[in-house]
């Protein structure tokens, strides 16, 4: 147990810093208010923080005229890029200030903030709330966001998945063929013969930027797929073992070889942006992508074919994540809390997205129903099937070639995952930028890893 709270305390100081070393650098979201004095506002308002996902922009968009003329309630949004975002809920939740009375959390993060009680039990609102439907929402989803008591402590916003996107029109043009289920050596031919050199648009696209939940997001479903793992059965850490090692220079030399420019520093959004804009050919990442790429105003609409996540030894290796709505259990505006998190994460405002921003930019994999609605379908028709079945297929308890000593695809819900994997990731992004090998990467994160391990040994 000391062994645990010297990680955790170490988690902490690092969060810490990543807060105040963002500040300084002005990083910061849009959105009105910026959380900021939890009583601005008055009685009928609330702080949220969420991450800048085109899907919560949409949100952001969508609220003053529908929710708050609805419900009276004003919506203070705070937005941050992802690891931005991460930092400042963590740090606002373990101290439980009540800055934020709403903030995005995931499958990842619920299991060890409702043991700590820093997110509130939804149980009672969800019973109470006769037109929720808690029955419509996919049980492996629903299932991530529960605590270990069983109750639901947090409502996803979107589920979701990993594929492989690619042109099908820039395929045909230069005659190749994407097979129905890639493996990572064929993607690796496929972007060489696509890649038509630096300026131009370029074979593939992955996620470099540092951060557990950036470039280790897809890396590690490659390292499951090779066969490798964060940690065996007994919590011996496996980042400088072989396979690891092996999965992490095929990715590492696959994006600087025929990946997007600057890689080192290309999240989730820059990949989106190289995508959308005709920089790449292929970007292997989430499902959710799939709404910005083939909506109205998407200069790539119906140019787009999707398959599943490439494999090596697995029979698949797609993630399972969703981005939900929680509340900090220091709120005192848990019942308008509630109210929020209903509208957001309900049917009635996927309707809402439907009709007012485009059937393609529904925030779906969550609700069964939303793959009943006929204009959804028709939207949607490029990628909602191979969603749906990037989510069934997805195993959180079974990812790789050996057993686990916790759940997670492209994560290990432990606490001192993210801190210790952030630090492991800037390792890998200076690699990727050639600045170190990758031999030296992860030897340098192998007693990082081995001290998370050991904090979790009974």
């Amino acid at each position: 147990m000391a062994a645990r709270r010297r990680v955790l305390a170490s988690i902490a100081a690092a969060a810490g810093l990543a807060v105040m070393t963002a500040g300084c650098a002005g990083a910061g979201g849009s959105g009105g208010g910026g959380g900021g004095d939890a009583s601005s506002g008055g009685a009928q308002s609330i702080n949220v923080i969420m991450v800048n996902n085109p899907q919560m922009v949409d949100l952001q968009k969508l609220t003053a005229d529908n929710f708050t003329k609805q419900t009276g309630i004003t919506v203070n949004y705070t937005v941050l890029p992802e690891n931005d975002v991460r930092d400042k809920i963590q740090t606002d939740f373990s101290s439980q200030a009540g800055q934020y009375d709403v903030a995005t959390i995931s499958n990842y993060e619920t299991p060890f903030f409702s043991k700590n009680k820093w997110i509130a039990n939804l149980d009672d609102y969800v019973s109470k709330d006769s037109g929720y439907d808690q029955g419509d929402v996919l049980k492996p989803i629903a299932d991530g966001l529960k605590g270990a008591d069983g109750s639901q402590y947090a409502e996803p916003f979107y589920g979701e998945s990993s594929f492989l996107m690619y042109r099908k029109d820039v395929f045909q043009a230069k005659g190749l063929t994407m097979p129905d289920k890639p493996t990572w050596d064929q993607v690796a031919d496929l972007a060489a013969k696509a890649d038509e050199g630096q300026g131009k648009m370029r074979g593939i696209c992955l996620r470099g930027q540092s951060g557990w939940g950036q470039v280790f997001a897809p890396l590690t479903t490659v390292v499951n797929t090779y066969g490798g793992t964060w940690f065996d059965k007994d919590w011996n850490a496996q980042v400088s073992a072989a396979p690891f090692v092996e999965a992490t220079n095929f990715y590492v030399n696959l994006v600087q070889q025929h990946g997007e420019p600057d890689a080192a520093n290309a999240g989730f959004t820059e990949c989106l942006n190289a995508m959308t804009q005709g920089g790449v050919s292929m970007w292997y990442d989430a499902t959710s992508a799939a709404g910005s790429l083939e909506a109205d105003s998407s200069p790539v609409k119906g140019k787009i074919g999707y398959v599943p996540a490439p494999v090596k030894e697995t029979a698949s290796s797609g993630w399972l994540y969703s981005w939900a709505f929680a509340t900090q259990e220091a709120s005192k505006k848990k019942d308008a809390a509630w109210k929020f998190i209903s509208w957001a994460t309900g049917k009635d405002y996927e309707k809402l997205v439907g009709q007012q921003v485009g059937w393609a930019n529904v925030p779906a994999g969550k609700r069964a129903s939303t793959y009943d609605i006929p204009e959804y379908q028709q939207s949607a028709q490029a990628f909602y099937q191979a969603t749906e079945t990037a989510i069934n297929a997805a195993d959180p308890n079974n990812p790789g070639v050996q057993p686990r000593p916790a759940p997670g695809i492209q994560f290990v819900a432990i606490p001192e995952f993210a801190g210790m994997a952030t630090q492991v990731s800037q390792g890998v992004s200076a690699a990727i930028a050639g600045q170190q090998t990758v031999q030296q990467a992860l030897d340098t994160g192998q007693p990082l890893a081995q001290a998370a391990g050991d904090a979790n040994k009974k």
